[in-house]
């Protein structure tokens, strides 16, 4: 097994040590190691998609960056088909129906994922064709 490397600030450190009691990992490695895991599941059945892809976005995002993530949503509003906008204290949540091609969704996976104003996205995939054949409905 390889060694890998990071630095973190405080409070992120402190996140990931109260997420580590509540979740009951023995160590920090495993912790991350199983965060890692989850991430390239998430890209590879992304990459594995082909064809027309329906399906939901689940982002947060600070309400102070609303406008922000709001021009990128809108250079992808023909792959948006709804949209869902709800406000919590200082958090802004969208539930986002996507109807496009399997490039046009990871691309919008992409640069959510990247966007330092989105705290999260998280997706599900209700059809779509992958490479091993079609996916049942979710």
């Amino acid at each position: 097994m390889e060694i890998l490397s990071i630095s973190i600030d405080k409070d992120e450190l402190k996140q990931l040590e109260k997420i580590q009691k509540r979740l009951g990992f023995k160590s920090r490695s495993k912790m991350l190691r199983s965060a890692v895991t989850s991430m390239l599941n998430d890209y590879e059945r992304l990459d594995s998609l082909k064809g027309n892809v329906e399906s939901v976005f689940v982002l947060t995002y600070a309400e102070s960056e609303k406008n922000k993530v709001s021009d990128v949503l809108h250079k992808f509003k023909d792959a948006i088909k709804i949209e869902m906008h709800q406000h919590r204290p200082g958090v802004c949540i969208d539930v986002l129906n996507i109807d496009a091609s399997a490039i046009k969704t990871r691309e919008l996976f992409g640069v959510l994922k990247k966007n330092r104003c989105v705290y999260s996205v998280n997706y599900s995939v209700v059809s779509g064709s992958e490479r091993a054949g079609r996916l049942s409905p979710v």
